[in-house]
């Protein structure tokens, strides 16, 4: 099991960034996430195996002027 944002999630063998991200809704806003309180760009989503028992935190991109 993982923890993202607070919720339990089913954790799976070799899962990456970019596999939980396709599970949830809104996954294209996100460019980094925090796991394990390191943080993760969207250019190692693909390759960011994340372990078991992980604290997952999504950081949404936000804009300002």
């Amino acid at each position: 099991m993982i923890t993202l944002d607070g919720e339990k999630m089913l954790w799976q063998n070799g899962m990456t960034v970019s596999h939980l991200l396709q599970e949830i809704a809104d996954a294209h806003q996100y460019a980094v996430i925090r796991v394990n309180g390191k943080y993760v760009s969207r250019p190692s989503f693909d390759t960011y195996v994340i372990p078991d028992d992980a604290e997952i935190y999504l950081i949404p991109m936000i804009a300002g002027g």
